[in-house]
C-alpha cells in the first residue's frame, strides 16, 4: 500500500480477511439483480480503467507507482479485473492478483449501484469453476462480512498459501 508520501509498504495484518468460496453468501436482493442480467460481466477487458477507477477517490492507497506495478502483473498474467458493464459503459468492478488457487482482492469500485457486488459474485462463480479456494480480502469490513468474509490468523493463512497451487494458469488456463 502506498502512503500519502508516496512510500510503499507491505502490510501483513495479524488477522487476515478471507472469503472461503464454499461459504460465500449472496444476499437475496443481490441474487435478484444478478438473475435479471442488469450488468454484462467481462474479465480483463479493461484492467487499466478498473485500477484507475479504484484509485479515483479522495484518499487512496493506490499510487501511480502501484498502478504501474499492478499493470505489469496484469501483462504477465497474474493481476486480473472482473468488470460489470451496462450499456457498453464500465459501471463497476474489482481487481486483484491470482496466486494459484487464491485470489488476492485489491480494490473495487462502482459507478452504478450494485455493479461492484455483481462483479464480486461473478468472480466467486469463476473461481469455483476453476477449483480455487478463497479470496484474500486482507481486511474484513462490514460490507464484506455480508458476503461471508471472516478473519483467520496469520498462521492459518500461511497454511492456505502453502496448500494453494501457486501457478498462474489456475485463474485463466
Amino acid at each position: 500500500m502506498a502512503e500519502e508520501t508516496g512510500e510503499i509498504f507491505l502490510y501483513e495484518p495479524v488477522k487476515r480477511g478471507v472469503i472461503f468460496l464454499d461459504r460465500f453468501h449472496v444476499p437475496a436482493s443481490l441474487r435478484k439483480i444478478v438473475r435479471a442480467g442488469k450488468f454484462e460481466i467481462r474479465i480483463n477487458s479493461d484492467f487499466e480503467s478498473v485500477i484507475h477507477s479504484c484509485a479515483e477517490r479522495e484518499s487512496t492507497w493506490i499510487s501511480r507507482e502501484l498502478i504501474r506495478w499492478y499493470s505489469a502483473l496484469h501483462r504477465a498474467g497474474y493481476a486480473h479485473s472482473v468488470e460489470a458493464w451496462r450499456n457498453n459503459r464500465l459501471a463497476g468492478g474489482l481487481y486483484g492478483v491470482s496466486l494459484g488457487s487464491i485470489f488476492c482482492g485489491e480494490s473495487m469500485f462502482h459507478r452504478e449501484r450494485d455493479a461492484s457486488k455483481v462483479a464480486l459474485v461473478a468472480l466467486v462463480e469463476h473461481m469455483k469453476n476453476k477449483g480455487m479456494l478463497l479470496i484474500d480480502t486482507q481486511f474484513t469490513t462490514e460490507h464484506l462480512r455480508r458476503f461471508g468474509a471472516e478473519d483467520i490468523d496469520q498462521e492459518e493463512y500461511m497454511r492456505y498459501l502453502r496448500k494453494a497451487k501457486l501457478y498462474k494458469e489456475c485463474f485463466f488456463p
